[in-house]
């Protein structure tokens, strides 16, 4: 079913679990027939087809919750707390994620989840099962001590393929090796040892931010930091930068100067503008599980957006692949690694940054200490070296300080390939988590935190007089 509206293909997927349900009713009336020699009563054969379909689900989910029981006993363990829900299905829960996703922090539910049933809990939507936790030893046998028993899932695969293909953050086993292959050169050493490229670049953002601040208006310092990143991730993958930068900081929409409309039409940020909306919504499908082709019911709104990045990404990758004529590599597999990479480059560095600048802003004693050594080891006028960030201690301090409060990724999804125990934590005991169950965990809601941004969400302004003070360093 190419092309087809996503919320046909729900439909068509789940025809068989609701036809199943009306045929036996149906044999179940014929047989009635042969056995007493007469139809069945009308009342009886409708409610048949009426309450066979919430019948079968309600033997389904209920079998299931008794095999995991007896599973989980078998193993000495326990299933995970499960969120009440006061309407079938899960929906009230549906829409308070999806509220907070739209209009507050998206991991505010399941804060409070984890506050009420603890780190580990079973967030059931639409009839399916979802460990959610936030317990670093559940994580922990996640990623490493039972690394072989979890994967990315086709329902992630599913909900991600029109963001990000079949590249490495959206595959398993030997395509994820492939991919992880192709990756690996631009974390060498000597590639990450470039600091030419990311001088460069910021020495442009900076000296565009102190003539804003001349003028005396305030910088919007996370557009200008997800241009600079966008611009040196950019030369960084295809040799070649994209120039975000070059049109100019916004202004103030009060200002005098007005909006700058070069800015707006400008290619770049078109396609920076695109790749936000459709990572976006591809978070939102997280939320919502297999449910999300229902809310994307006539078209695929990732896919629009995607189509917007593509026609800037293609003409750069076919010019990159003109360069290296001996490659014969498929076109689409490659756009899909750059698209994945891009991300990972442009989104975890700005958001990093943007949140460390706005802590030193609110820490100044911090400020002064970090200002102290890059200036005892590098100095006001010599770049750094790899061996200088290495050396520099309390910088790498204070961006994981900044990366724990903040994490650029705070949620991350693996589905069980077979059953697992998580080990138990305070006493408590371990948890059994059946096979082929979603298992969402969050790092960032492990650690308790005040809310520091304004009522402005994620727009984070500084003054003339706030934004000197980082200019300087």
């Amino acid at each position: 079913m190419v092309g087809a509206p996503p919320g046909f293909i729900y439909i068509a997927g789940r025809l068989p679990h609701l036809v199943r349900p009306l045929a036996l009713a149906y044999v179940g009336s014929r047989i009635w027939a042969v056995v007493f020699a007469k139809p069945a009563p009308r009342w009886l054969r409708v409610s048949a087809y009426l309450f066979s379909i919430p019948l079968a689900l309600t033997c389904k989910v209920l079998y299931t919750y008794l095999r995991n029981m007896r599973e989980a006993a078998h193993r000495r363990a326990v299933l995970a707390p499960r969120v009440k829900s006061i309407w079938p299905g899960g929906f009230d829960i549906i829409l308070s994620v999806a509220r907070s996703f739209r209009n507050g922090h998206i991991g505010s539910p399941f804060d409070l989840y984890c506050q009420e049933y603890g780190p580990a809990v079973n967030v059931r939507i639409m009839f399916e099962d979802r460990i959610f936790t936030t317990e670093p030893e559940h994580i922990k046998a996640i990623l490493s001590t039972q690394f072989n028993s979890f994967e990315k899932g086709p329902v992630l695969r599913d909900q991600l393929n029109a963001l990000l293909g079949t590249g490495v953050f959206n595959s398993d086993g030997e395509t994820w090796k492939f991919h992880r292959s192709m990756t690996r050169p631009f974390f060498s050493k000597d590639r990450i040892s470039h600091f030419d490229i990311f001088e460069k670049h910021a020495e442009d953002a900076l000296n565009q931010a102190k003539a804003r601040l001349q003028e005396g208006y305030p910088v919007d310092f996370q557009d200008m930091i997800y241009r600079f990143t966008l611009d040196s991730a950019t030369e960084f993958l295809f040799g070649k930068s994209v120039n975000s930068l070059s049109v100019g900081l916004v202004y103030p929409q009060n200002s005098l100067q007005g909006q700058n409309k070069e800015y707006t039409s400008h290619p770049s940020n078109v396609f920076a503008r695109a790749l936000s909306d459709a990572q976006s919504l591809a978070a939102l499908r997280g939320r919502l599980g297999t449910f999300w082709r229902l809310a994307d019911f006539w078209s695929d709104r990732v896919e629009k957006e995607m189509k917007v990045c593509y026609k800037f990404i293609d003409p750069i990758l076919k010019e990159a692949l003109e360069l290296k004529r001996s490659m014969k590599e498929d076109p689409t597999v490659i756009r899909d690694e750059i698209v994945n990479i891009l991300i990972a480059a442009r989104d975890t560095t700005a958001s990093t940054l943007t949140f460390l600048v706005y802590m030193l802003s609110q820490h100044p004693d911090v400020l002064e200490r970090l200002y102290a050594e890059v200036l005892s080891t590098v100095g006001c006028s010599r770049r750094p070296t790899y061996d200088d960030v290495r050396e520099m201690k309390y910088m790498r301090a204070v961006i994981n300080e900044t990366l724990r409060l903040y994490a650029p990724v705070p949620f991350n999804v693996r589905t069980s390939i077979e059953a697992a125990v998580w080990p138990g934590v305070n006493g408590g005991p371990p948890i059994y988590i059946p096979p082929k169950t979603r298992t969402p965990y969050s790092v960032f809601l492990m650690h308790r935190r005040t809310d520091l941004w304004g009522p402005d969400g994620w727009l984070i302004l500084f003054t003339a007089e706030q934004s000197l003070r980082f200019i300087k360093l």
